[in-house]
């Protein structure tokens, strides 16, 4: 089968990181870059309580990109397992269950948890895996597979980014009829806005806001109407397109990332803008709670910022090294961090459920509908176009880009 690969050298990276500088497209130029395009085994079931999935739909994330464009940190490498077919957002249908498998059968509409977690590398459950947090796992480097942060990042697994997967029982979540196959493909990413808001809920009549008008953004502020929070919501982004999908989901104000965007941001949450004798303008009151779904320097510095005092920070934005980040209104405003990776298992009507799980049944009764926000679709051989599409997301008004396997090549619908 065909795949994208990531596959670490030295020689690739630094030559990629060196050219890239100037020509980004060097970062998915096959004969250069870290990433490789393929023809590859089908991946096998480590043993029998995987199944094997045909893709149908492989989404590209804004991690994915980070991936490609070798900002990841250093630190997260010994958590992958070279090469590894990229893509950790899928949905598809069951090919193959493996003699342990119940409950699950051929040609079955699933999406995938793609956590491996201790269950999937036939461990005894760690604390975290324990109490329900999988994303917290401590054994993502040990186990019957070699290590990996999820199914997308792990040598053995297979990725969304090719025509085929294996995944652990644990991991197939069953799409019933009412959810349909772009919302499938939207489960895991939504899954990871939903993890934050219900480990970080707003309290009634809190000001919010969220920075950035991506998909995980869109999504922090779909989690929150469809939770039925009462909580008001501004949106800080930086393009039209993305202000106009924040509007239709609910977004009670909008800010764009323009010249004005301090004073209009400080205007709506009712705080009062400060100007130090050097640096950037200090914001004296703001929201409540910040869900920052960016990772950059600046969206952090915005959101550390436009936080009230004793106020919190959701940071779900990418992992990356950030520099020149100024703390000073997390001392000064005693400011609560916290981070969010992932999804797990999460308190809703009262039970303990997988987040993916609730993320399902929220589409299934009609509360969220994101299949409006996949923009673009294109082949996998179709790649180079897919990428350069998102690098001009500006001029093509891109929200959301996934790869469609049954597509032929010819660009996107």
């Amino acid at each position: 089968m065909n795949a994208l690969q990531f596959d670490f050298t030295i020689p690739r990276y630094l030559l990629s990181k060196t050219i890239g500088r100037f020509i980004p497209t060097v970062f998915w130029n096959n004969h250069i870059s870290c990433l490789q395009w393929r023809k590859i085994h089908e991946p096998t079931l480590p043993n029998e309580d995987w199944v094997k999935v045909k893709v149908k739909y492989g989404g590209i994330c804004g991690s994915d990109m980070n991936l490609l464009y070798l900002h990841d940190s250093p630190s997260t490498s010994p958590f992958v397992s070279f090469p590894f077919t990229i893509g950790h957002e899928a949905v598809g249908q069951i090919d193959e269950v493996g003699s342990n498998v119940d409950r699950l059968s051929k040609g079955q509409r699933v999406v995938i948890n793609p956590v491996l977690s201790c269950e999937s590398r036939d461990m005894e459950p760690c604390p975290a895996c324990m109490r329900g947090d999988q994303s917290l796992c401590i054994n993502k480097n040990k186990g019957s597979i070699q290590p990996g942060l999820l199914i997308g990042a792990c040598h053995n697994t297979g990725g969304s980014w090719g025509q085929y997967l294996v995944a652990h029982k644990s991991q197939i979540k069953p799409l019933p009829d009412e959810v349909d196959d772009l919302n499938g493909v939207l489960v895991e990413p939504f899954s990871c806005a939903l993890h934050a808001v219900l480990r970080n809920p707003p309290s009634p009549n809190d000001n919010v806001l969220i920075i950035g008008g991506g998909l995980i953004g869109l999504s922090v502020l779909v989690a929150l109407r469809a939770l039925d929070i009462k909580c008001s919501i501004t949106m800080l982004v930086k393009y039209s397109f993305q202000g106009e999908a924040a509007k239709s989901y609910g977004a009670d104000h909008i800010v764009y990332l323009d010249k004005s965007y301090v004073g209009e941001t400080a205007r709506v949450l009712n705080a009062e803008v400060l100007r130090p004798v050097i640096g950037d303008e200090v914001i004296q009151g703001g929201a409540d709670i910040v869900y920052e779904c960016v990772g950059k320097d600046k969206s952090i510095k915005d959101s550390l910022r436009f936080t009230n005092s004793g106020g919190k920070v959701v940071l779900l934005g990418l992992a990356s090294v950030t520099e020149k980040i100024d703390w000073t209104a997390v001392w000064l405003n005693e400011l609560t961090i916290k981070g969010c990776f992932a999804y797990s298992f999460n308190e809703f009507e009262g039970e303990n459920i997988d987040t993916m799980d609730i993320a399902i049944e929220l589409m299934k009764r009609g509360k969220v509908d994101l299949s409006p926000l996949i923009t673009h679709r294109f082949s996998l051989a179709d790649y180079k176009l897919a990428f350069q599409t998102i690098s001009k997301k500006q001029k093509k008004d891109v929200l959301k880009v996934i790869f469609d396997h049954d597509k032929t090549v010819g660009g996107s619908a």
